[in-house]
């Protein structure tokens, strides 16, 4: 799909833009049992900056591709927020709760791109 691309750079811009780390693409298009064709992980230094990293992704995607997520999980407590915008899950978390969670090693077997912090 020649879309996520673009939904994909502009989940990226908006994690950036509030200064987001560790960013990692997954690309799971090639794994049959995957629930997304890509993840786009992130890390958040307190629950208010994955708060305000969704908020970013979220205004960032609408402005640029006029798009919404389907569901916003895990507000409640701000350790752990995925986005689900259908070919693409955004993945929002506390140091902790990424370790914890470690969906990159889960994934393995799928082409990460891990991208340099810019701050």
């Amino acid at each position: 799909m020649t879309y996520t691309k673009p939904l994909v750079n502009s989940i990226v811009a908006g994690l950036q833009e509030k200064k987001g780390h560790d960013i990692a693409i997954i690309n799971l298009s090639n794994i049959i049992t995957a629930p997304a064709q890509y993840f786009v992980l992130c890390t958040g230094g307190s629950p208010q900056q994955v708060e305000a990293l969704v908020d970013s992704v979220e205004e960032t995607v609408r402005v640029k591709l006029r798009e919404k997520p389907a569901a916003i999980a895990g507000l409640e407590n701000a350790e752990w927020v995925a986005m689900d915008y259908g070919t693409v899950m955004v993945h929002v978390f506390l140091p902790e709760s990424r370790e914890y969670y470690d969906l990159e090693h889960l994934w393995d077997d799928a082409d990460i791109q891990v991208l340099e912090d810019i701050y």
